[in-house]
C-alpha cells in the first residue's frame, strides 16, 4: 500500500473489451466481479471454497457469463495468483486492485475503469453471494434495457439495496470516486431515477464466516438433491407416456383394439 485510496487497475483493466458498445444494435452490458477480499472472518480464503461443485469465483463468473454478461472482468486483490489461476480457463478478464485494502469502493471503481468505453453499462456483483442467479443478472439488464435508468437497484425483502447492480456508463465517473460501501453513495444520489428490482431476502445471504459456509453447503446440497428427484421423476413420467404410446402403436399397426 503505497498511501493512496483510490483504485490503480494494471494494463490488464485497459480495454477489457474494446469491441465497440453496441453488439448488433444492442446494448452491451459487462459483468464486474469482486473477487478481491481477504476473507478475514473466514480463517481462508473464501472465493476458493467449493459450493456445490465449483468454487465461488467461479460459480460468479460462470453466473455472469450464463445471464450473457460481455465483457466479465473479475478484480482481484488479496491472494491475486490463486485467484486468477482459479479462473485462468474462463471467458474472463483478471483486473488487480492494488488498493483493495483501502475498502470494497476501490474494487468496483476498478472494475468500472476496466470497462469503461467497452459498454454501456456494468453489472457490479460480489463473488461470495452464491444465491444470486443468472436469470437475476438478466432481469436488470432487462429492466434497464426497457426503461433506461441510470442505475438498477436489487432489494432484498423490500429493504435492503445490495448487490447485484447495474450501473449505465453516465454513472461510471461517480462509481470511480466511490469513498465508501459498493455503490450506497450513487444510489442514494440518483434514488428517484433508479429502477428497484425486488428479490426474496434469502438470495441476500453471503458467506463470511464458517458457519456461513457450512450451512449454504448443506442447503445447496437439499437443493440438489430435490432437484435430482424431481429430474429423475420426470424422466419416469416420459420413459411411462413413451412407453404407453408406443404399445398403442403397436396395437393399432396390428390391427387390434379395444
Amino acid at each position: 500500500m503505497d498511501g493512496q485510496t483510490g483504485p490503480r487497475p494494471d494494463s490488464q483493466a485497459q480495454g477489457a473489451g474494446n469491441a465497440g458498445t453496441q453488439v448488433g444494435g444492442r446494448q452491451r452490458v459487462a459483468g464486474i466481479v469482486l473477487a478481491a477480499g481477504s476473507s478475514t472472518r473466514m480463517g481462508r480464503n473464501k472465493l476458493l471454497l467449493q459450493v456445490a461443485g465449483e468454487t465461488l469465483v467461479r460459480r460468479a463468473v460462470r453466473v455472469s457469463r450464463e445471464a450473457g454478461l460481455d465483457p466479465v472482468v473479475v478484480v482481484t486483490g488479496h491472494a491475486r495468483e490463486r485467484i486468477e489461476g482459479e479462473v485462468a480457463d474462463m471467458d474472463c478478464t483478471p483486473v488487480f486492485n492494488a488498493d483493495h485494502g483501502a475498502g470494497i469502493q476501490t474494487s468496483a471503481a476498478s472494475g468500472v475503469a476496466g470497462v469503461a468505453g467497452a459498454c454501456d453499462a456494468a453489472v457490479v456483483m460480489l463473488a461470495d453471494m452464491p444465491f444470486v442467479t443468472a436469470r437475476m443478472l438478466r432481469t436488470l439488464v432487462e429492466r434497464y434495457a426497457a426503461e433506461a435508468p441510470p442505475l438498477v437497484v436489487s432489494r432484498y425483502g423490500g429493504e435492503v439495496n445490495a448487490p447485484p447492480m447495474l450501473y449505465d456508463q453516465v454513472l461510471f465517473p461517480e462509481v470511480t470516486r466511490m469513498r465508501a460501501g459498493c455503490g450506497r453513495e450513487v444510489v442514494r444520489r440518483h434514488h428517484d431515477r433508479a429502477v428497484q428490482v425486488d428479490w426474496p431476502a434469502a438470495r441476500l445471504r453471503d458467506l463470511d464466516r464458517p458457519e456461513d459456509y457450512e450451512a449454504v453447503v448443506k442447503e445447496l446440497a437439499r437443493a440438489g438433491t430435490a432437484a435430482e428427484e424431481e429430474t429423475a421423476a420426470a424422466v419416469e413420467t416420459a420413459n411411462a407416456a413413451e412407453a404407453d404410446a408406443a404399445a398403442d402403436a403397436a396395437t393399432a399397426s396390428s390391427g387390434e383394439g379395444p
